[in-house]
Order: C-alpha cells, then structure tokens, then sequence
C-alpha cells in the first residue's frame, strides 16, 4: 500500500474534473486529466487557466504560483498515462454504467498499490467498488461544486475499504486545505441528502404554481439569506445531475418523499440542463438569465 499521495489522476474533465484537477494542482500535486477527446482538454485547460488568472487578479495567487500550478498539469486522452499514478479519481457523469465502463478501462493500467476514487454525489460506494479489481483501494472522494471554492470534500468508505486507505485520503484532502467529513455509505451521503430534496421541493412549488421562478429564489435568498435560489441552483449544479441524485434517493430509500418533480424530468428530457446548455429554470441566452415560465 502507498503511504502518501504525489501524482494524481483524474479522469472526466466536466465541470468537477477540472475543478479538482485545479485544486490538486495548486497544492503542488501532479496531475494527469484524462478525456476523450483533445478538443475537451484543451477546454479544460483555458477554463483552469482563466481561473487560475482570476485568482491572481484578486491576490489570492502570485504569477509564480500560477506557472507552478500549469506545470503540475498534464492533459491525456489515453488511461495507460495514469499508470504511475498513487490516486486515480473518476469524476465522470453521474451514470452508474459510464463508471463502470471507465473502471473496465483504468483497473488494467493502475499499479497494484494504486487507490481508485470516485467523485460520485450519491451512487453506493460499495456496489462501485464491487466493480473493480480493487474494492479494499476503492473509496468515496466527493468534493462539492465549484472545487475550487468549496471548502468541503465527503469520504466515504465502502463496506471493503481499508481503513489505511480512508487515512491516506484524509491526510490528502487536508493537504487541498479543505474539511473532510465522514460519511456512511448510504444514497446521497450527507450534503445532497439535505440538499436535493429541498431543490425537489422547490421544483414541486413551481410545478404546483405555488410561486413564480422568481418568487421562490427570492424568497429563499431574502426569506432564508441562502446564497442563491434553489432553482439558480439547481441550474448551476445541472437538471440532470438533480434528477439522477433523486432517482437514487426514491431508488435506495423507497420514500416517495424522494419521488423526482414531473416538471424537473421533463425538463431533463428535453435537454433543458440549466446553465450547461444554456437553458433550465432559467434562459441564458441574453446578457441577463431570465425564467424561462
């Protein structure tokens, strides 16, 4: 068993890939971003180095820590580059299939010794874990949206992880200088277990035409001095990562309090994502988001 990280590979560079491929970066771990395509790379690599200048605008970074932070980086789209690699995180859909097909593609390639996570917001970290050759190395690393920014990150170990394993990530995640918490491997985990269902909730007042899309976010933001609204929110962490989270609550709980929002999967079915793809609860096509009813 390795006894502390140093090269990280992360494979999806989506919106979370990218994130925790910056966060790695910064704290001096060298990173290995795997996707599919060079065209998705090289989008992911503008998108952290915009971030990284933004960072330096505001002080927060200096220009040597921003080159620094680059040349931590490595971008592949071929899994036999994170063969060297002490962690290996998936941060791809929140697809139970897709993760299973991506760890087809990785287990080969890893050095025995090598711990195998996933960024997964709900999906049972044992019954993924039971899909590699590696179940004892397989564990729950879930860092909340945007990574950069978030202080949190939930570890939760399955029913085979080892405990050394679990110890060596939490001594990791506190080298990204964010919180880990524990969790036990029930649907959703701690934060989209609260989280979600209030998002539900919020997806059912406008569905039962309690409020406007508008009224509710501001009812949430001024009523209850949340940072954004829940449907703002439900846009920015995407329709369908919300709607996935919910089947797998209703699925594994078997509470119809858990039952998705018609209105959320029909928006779900007619790509309406939210800020992702320029629509969801809100318009984004102008200079300013509107509610789109």
């Amino acid at each position: 068993m390795i006894s502390k990280i140093e090269n990280v590979g992360v494979i999806g560079a989506g919106q979370m890939g990218v994130g925790i491929s910056h966060v790695c970066a910064v704290s001096g771990f060298d990173i290995t971003l795997i996707d599919l395509s060079d065209d998705i790379l090289s989008h992911a690599k503008s998108t952290i180095d915009k971030n990284l200048s933004r960072l330096l605008k505001r002080g927060k970074l200096s220009e040597e820590d921003k080159t620094e932070a680059l040349g931590h980086l490595k971008m592949s789209t071929t899994m036999l580059d994170i063969g060297d690699c002490d962690l290996v995180i998936e941060a791809a859909t929140e697809d139970e299939e897709v993760k299973r097909r991506i760890y087809d593609k990785a287990c080969p390639v890893l050095k025995k010794d090598a711990i195998l996570a996933s960024n997964t917001s709900s999906i049972s970290i044992t019954r993924l874990a039971a899909q590699t050759d590696r179940p004892e190395q397989f564990i729950g690393v879930h860092f909340m949206n945007p990574a950069p920014l978030m202080e949190l990150i939930e570890l939760i170990s399955g029913i085979a992880t080892d405990q050394s394993v679990y110890d060596i990530i939490h001594e990791f995640v506190l080298k990204l200088n964010k919180t880990p918490v524990s969790s036990e491997d029930f649907p959703a985990f701690i934060v989209n277990r609260i989280l979600l269902p209030m998002i539900n909730e919020a997806v059912y007042t406008l569905y039962e035409g309690v409020g406007s899309v508008e009224a509710i976010d501001a009812s949430m933001k001024l009523g209850a001095h949340h940072p954004m609204g829940p449907l703002e929110l439900a846009d920015f962490i995407g329709l369908d990562t919300c709607l996935s989270v919910m089947q797998v609550l209703h699925d594994g709980l078997a509470d119809t309090k858990y039952r998705p929002c018609p209105l959320l999967v029909k928006y779900v079915e007619a790509g309406w994502f939210g800020r992702k793809t320029g629509r969801g609860f809100y318009d984004y096509s102008g200079d300013e988001p509107r509610p789109t009813r």
